[in-house]
């Protein structure tokens, strides 16, 4: 983890937000951004794996982050990261590759969630969203789908 004062308030937030969820496994969610977070290399996008589903999953607005002094930079990934359901899954991923703070990111989290070992049970619908973030992290990462 690389310990700065921003992240060190996104760490607050991220635990103070998640507080109470769990996670498909039954585990408080909020290992899930941490463990994002440890595989970022510098302050933003450490920042913005710990906040990456603050503004999806609790009361916290993009707002209220900018408010709390988080850079323009981190809030523009935070922004791209947040999924309108109104929006098609891939293109939603497309946009999400133009932002390298938000890609390196999806990247991290696409692969923590297709970790099936986290789950308790794997079932057809386990396996049906491992196959779309398979093909997700292939148009991040600039593979063949």
């Amino acid at each position: 983890m690389i310990y700065t004062e921003m992240t060190k308030k996104a760490m607050k937030i991220c635990f103070d937000a998640h507080n109470g969820q769990l996670d498909k496994s039954g585990l408080p969610y909020v290992f899930h951004p941490y463990h994002i977070a440890e595989q970022m290399t510098d302050e933003n996008t450490a920042v913005a794996a710990l906040l990456h589903d603050v503004i999806e999953d609790t009361n916290i607005s993009l707002d209220m982050l900018r408010e709390w002094g988080f850079s323009e930079e981190v809030l523009t990934a935070l922004s791209l990261m947040t999924h309108n359901p109104e929006v098609p899954y891939m293109e939603y991923v497309a946009k999400i590759k133009e932002n390298p703070i938000a890609a390196a990111v999806k990247r991290e989290d696409l692969r923590h969630n297709s970790d099936l070992s986290r789950l308790n049970n794997i079932t057809p619908k386990d396996l049906e969203r491992k196959e779309k973030y398979r093909k997700a992290l292939a148009l991040l990462s600039n593979a063949d789908l």
